[in-house]
């Protein structure tokens, strides 16, 4: 009761105030032309005020976030970016209010950045195709610039060099932006490294670019003033101030603010008058005065109600089996519900804004154990039911909640022992203990020493059926996993596995005389070291009678149960025949037969029971064994997706029982009597008939309040709270982390939506100056927007109707024999409708990814046309293709300028698939090559480091021969010849482990740009609205023992690629890679 008298007092201001607030979280300012008013983004919707502060007039009203306003040059019109569709796209509007106009239609998002110099165009970035010219990675984070009329029309190219925050200066000569070389949170502070941005202006007229900053930390933002000034936001100082230069001589920079708490955002310009946020609310600068915060209040309503009732049906994220085997309870949507096992009837059990996990029905069924993050901490409640007539919590009407762990410290994961006396937890994290229900006394099992710390929740341990013992899925490093046999008492630790592989998620079995768990000790593994392999599901036998029952014939095995079955006809017929004469005897023998006994281990060459129970390696899920241990059933994946799957482990007949195709798997459950299998797949419970090969759907029908407020309050708690638990550094890199808290807490009751939620987690953590770390969010609507691409090139400057090729990209939907098109040709009809210059090109093909097309074609060399129908593909596939492409033009580049002398390779990530690519190249295709270069620009990580690193350090020590040739040697499976590896700015995580281990172990000269220090792992998670945040919970060290994390590593010849260079087909940083292992090999 105390709790929801609290929930309710701490929303209570921001219910009386609502009508007429201060904005606390009042973002993206942009000043009209005039500088009399301010246009800013609160609470995802679009407000104007007066510079001279006031009430401020509501703009939009739309369930969509809408952000970024800029003004039009006559001061009339607003563009602005909004996600109405699913992705944003850019929206126009009258400056006074009045309906939006949407100009773009691709599914990427797209963000405006300024208005032309003459009013008729709207400049905005967005990742649409790169220039057919255009040599640079074809990544899917960095912009190109386009234009769109006013009134709608075809978006052009301005320019494809990565740019962001464009302006246009008042002549319309000359463009100023600031560049974005690769992968970093936008809000990420006080770094200085190679990803930083710099300031570049770009000539209209010789289309140059020239960059005009060279700090090595963040220069971003700029905008113009008169007489040759820039107006920008910059890091020298520590935090982002606004500073000025003049864009002829950038040499001389003046600091113009002082703000050192929080960093100045979204500089604008009007008229001599300069605004920008800060701390939540807006200000305006004028050169020589100080900057003045803006006065703003806003009246308006609610858009949509911030507490209501959701239905639920799915999404079930875990689930409990009782005891008896006729409720199921479950966590959806942070909350904890029990339903009948015929989903019949559902009550919710828990109603907090704090997300409840890790759900257990007690042993005895009486209670329903979970976890809760409250108070700043994870503590352990129970459930039960308060009227003795109610027999199931699904159909119950009173019920209290009451602690069960509760000691000031992290509490989760409780595991009630069979016999109901003993609950093992997880303490603060990192500590296994084991606490009697009675006394409350307990015992610690494994400590921090033995256990390191990714994510909530992500230990594993499992009871014996006699509660003396305990299974315990544990990992020394991060390498290996093991299973640990370990005594309730504490008293006795045994490896039981000891393998080096990943050996984990043990299960008892067969009464605990044996014991489930997966391992890849046979699957195949992936080159990555924690990429992906295949495992296989493995059986330990405790005793010795087990193992020999196991490895009986099947012949042998039905004889013996033939037997058993007559012996016991026997011995009931025995007991009917006394059953008049000792009753009392019966009733105690009964007794004893409901007794768990035990128990016991036969130790001797207990390693050597193991057997492998499938006969075929894959993706696992989960698995269990049928009572009688004769049938396996496991969620497996091959190919595709997962599907439960049965193998007969007598014969090894193995067969799909049920095709799911479900995209993550599932878990496994028995009821107590091992008669109803259960299933959870893909947030759905079902119910498994495993005679009659299917699966019945258990209905769930139940309804939560949802208060988005409150969440939002529990979800920045639990941010905070974990990264302070977490955070691989107890310096937290110098940050005040407690004071964080306080000063980002003030935000929370004026944040709108998700996307504002995930921006000040951004900002939040992004004052840690970490990799790996901020808010993430992505609004799902029903049937979004999702643009088709035909696999060409366009050329953006084609001002007639149609779309004209520059190029049909190799592997894509037109690139058929039959088709013969080429570039010039122009596509004029898409499904009969003619292609206009009043359109976006994207609108055409909205949704039409793997669909049948119609496509109508002109050859303007003869005017002949044709018809074709064609299938469309995803974006995703034409990113595939393109940097195929750009792998190939860079193979053929050095092919050509090496004369044949050396090789060439691309790492995009750090996992299975380039490993086996390059291998395939280097020792096969490149075999006879004397060098190869290594390219690893724009590599995003994953976890292959140290296996590059061996197999690029390759040291020949023996020659296999005969008198007339050479024919092999050692090593088969190493390179043993030169490589050069190529660095630049958005190599990142394990991108950058590789770079920094290459120039350590000196394996060969590098070239290119210094490599940002984020050689560190992610620790993500999701929340209950559907956002992802995360942060650093291990990073990592070098050769000499320096953190990697901000330390930067250097290439030894240093070369950036430039625009005006790059752009036009020219890679300065492959030409001199091509020239300097030259040097090496001739």
């Amino acid at each position: 009761m105390k709790i929801r008298i609290f929930i309710l007092l701490a929303l209570l201001p921001t219910v009386i105030s609502f009508a007429q607030i201060t904005p606390k979280w009042a973002r993206y300012p942009s000043i009209s032309p005039d500088g009399a008013t301010i246009v800013f983004t609160y609470k995802g919707n679009l407000y104007s005020v007066s510079t001279n502060g006031g009430d401020a007039t509501q703009l939009t009203f739309h369930e969509a976030h809408d952000y970024m306003a800029v003004w039009s040059k006559d001061g009339k019109t607003l563009a602005f970016a909004s996600d109405r569709y699913g992705n944003f796209d850019i929206y126009t509007m009258d400056a006074k209010g009045g309906p939006a106009t949407r100009l773009t239609y691709h599914s990427n998002d797209e963000k405006p950045y300024t208005f032309s110099a003459d009013n008729s165009q709207v400049l905005f970035g967005a990742v649409r195709l790169d220039d057919v010219k255009h040599r640079q990675y074809p990544t899917r984070v960095q912009p190109e610039l386009y234009s769109v009329p006013v009134l709608g029309g075809r978006v052009k190219q301005v320019f494809t060099v990565p740019a962001e925050y464009v302006q246009v200066s008042a002549n319309g000569n000359q463009m100023v932006y600031h560049d974005l070389k690769g992968y970093e949170n936008e809000f990420r502070k006080h770094h200085v490294s190679a990803i930083a941005r710099d300031l570049w202006t770009y000539d209209i007229a010789t289309k140059e670019h020239k960059m005009i900053t060279s700090f090595k930390g963040e220069d971003r933002h700029p905008v113009y003033g008169t007489d040759g000034a820039l107006y920008y936001l910059s890091e020298k100082s520590g935090s982002f101030n606004v500073h000025k230069i003049n864009v002829d001589n950038s040499s001389v920079d003046e600091q113009l603010t002082t703000f050192d708490t929080h960093p100045v955002r979204s500089l604008s310009i009007g008229n001599g008058t300069m605004t920008f946020s800060y701390d939540g609310e807006v200000y305006t600068l004028r050169e020589g005065e100080a900057p003045k915060k803006i006065d703003i209040t806003i009246r308006t309503q609610a858009g949509s109600n911030s507490d209501k009732f959701i239905s639920i049906n799915g999404g079930v994220r875990e689930m409990d089996i009782s005891p008896d085997g006729k409720e199921i309870a479950f966590v959806a949507r942070g909350e904890v519900f029990v339903t009948s096992v015929d989903g019949s009837l559902t009550k919710r059990l828990t109603n907090t804004p704090e997300q409840e996990r890790f759900v257990k029905f007690t042993s005895d069924g009486k209670a329903v154990a979970y976890c809760s993050e409250r108070d700043g901490k994870w503590h352990t409640y129970q459930t039960k039911k308060l009227r003795e007539e109610e027999p199931f919590f699904f159909a119950s009407t009173l019920i209290n909640e009451e602690p069960l762990i509760t000691n000031g410290s992290d509490n989760y994961l409780p595991e009630f022992s069979p016999d109901g006396k003993q609950v093992a937890y997880i303490e603060d994290r990192r500590t296994l203990k084991v606490m009697n229900l009675e006394t409350k006394a307990t015992v610690t099992l494994l400590t921090p020493d033995d256990f390191y710390h990714f994510r909530d929740g992500d230990k594993y341990y499992k009871w014996s059926p006699d509660s003396k013992w305990l299974l315990v899925g544990w990992g020394a490093t991060l390498s290996n996993g093991e299973v640990l046999l370990m005594s309730a008492d504490g008293k006795k630790r045994v490896n039981l596995t000891a393998s080096g592989y990943y050996d984990y998620l043990p299960k008892w079995v067969n009464e605990g005389k044996q014991m489930l768990w997966f391992s890849n000790r046979d699957g195949l593994k992936s080159y990555a070291t924690s990429g992906r392999t295949q495992s296989d599901v493995y059986s330990m036998f405790f005793t010795k009678d087990a193992w020999d029952k196991f490895n009986m014939s099947k012949e042998d095995y039905d004889l013996m149960k033939q037997i058993e079955k007559l012996e016991k006809k026997d011995k009931n017929k025995e007991e009917d025949k006394n059953k008049k004469k000792d009753k009392k005897k019966k009733d105690e023998d009964q007794g004893d037969k409901d007794e768990v006994k035990p128990l016991t281990f036969d130790w001797d060459d207990m390693d050597t029971r193991m057997a492998r129970l499938t006969i075929h390696s894959s993706r696992l899920s989960d698995a269990v064994l049928s009572k009688d241990g004769e049938n396996l059933y496991y969620l497996a994946r091959f190919e595709k997706n997962y599907n439960l799957w049965k193998t007969e482990l007598r014969t090894k007949n193995t067969s799909m029982l049920v095709s799911l195709n479900a995209e993550r798997g599932g878990s496994l459950m028995w009821d107590k009597k091992q008669e109803n299998l259960y299933l959870l797949s893909d947030g759905k419970i079902f119910k498994v008939d495993t005679k009659g090969a299917k699966t019945t759907p258990v209905k769930i029908k139940g309804e939560m309040q949802l208060d988005m407020n409150a969440e939002r309050d529990y979800m920045f708690d639990h941010v905070w709270l974990r990264t302070n638990a977490i955070f691989y550094h107890s310096n937290f890199h110098g940050v005040d982390w407690s004071a964080m808290k306080a000063e980002y807490a003030k935000y929370i009751p004026h944040l709108g939506n998700s996307y504002e939620f995930s921006e000040m987690v951004s900002e939040m953590l992004g004052e840690l100056n970490v990799s790996h770390a901020g808010g993430r969010y992505s609004r799902r609507i029903t049937n979004p927007d999702a643009t088709a691409a035909l696999g060409i090139f366009m050329d953006y400057t084609y001002a007639g109707n149609g779309i004209k090729i520059t190029e049909v990209i190799k592997g894509g939907p037109l690139d058929k024999a039959k088709y013969k098109l080429k570039a010039s040709m122009i596509i004029e009809k898409i499904d009969g409708e003619t292609v206009l210059t009043t359109r976006d090109v994207s609108s055409y093909l909205n949704r039409k990814a793997d669909k049948f097309t119609l496509l109508e074609l002109l050859d303007p060399t003869d005017n002949s046309r044709q018809q074709i129908t064609v299938k469309p593909i995803s974006l995703g596939a034409e990113n595939r293709l393109l940097y195929n492409r750009w792998v190939k033009m860079n193979e053929e580049e050095v092919e050509e300028k090496s004369k044949g002398k050396l090789g060439y390779v691309h790492i995009p990530g750090m996992s299975d698939g380039p490993y086996r690519t390059i291998y395939d190249r280097m020792m096969g295709k490149f075999m006879d090559k004397k060098a190869v270069i290594v390219d690893t620009r724009f590599n995003g990580g994953g976890d292959l480091v140290a296996d590059l690193a061996m197999f690029f350090t390759g040291v020949p020590f023996i020659s296999y021969e005969t008198e007339a040739r050479k024919v092999g040697g050692e090593p088969t499976s190493r390179w043993t010849k030169p490589t050069l590896a190529m660095f630049n700015e958005s190599m990142y995580s394990d991108g950058h482990c590789f770079a920094s281990g290459y120039t350590d172990l000196r394996i060969g000269k590098t070239v290119g740009m210094p490599v940002p220090g984020t050689c560190s792992f992610a620790g993500w998670e999701g929340l209950p609205d559907g956002s992802r945040w995360g942060v650093v919970p291990v990073s990592a060290k070098n050769k000499s023992g320096e953190w990697m994390e901000n330390n930067q590593t250097e290439p030894i010849i240093k070369i950036k690629n430039m625009p005006g260079m790059i752009d036009k087909g020219i890679d300065q940083q492959l030409e001199r890679s091509i020239e300097e292992l030259l040097k090496e090999v001739e």
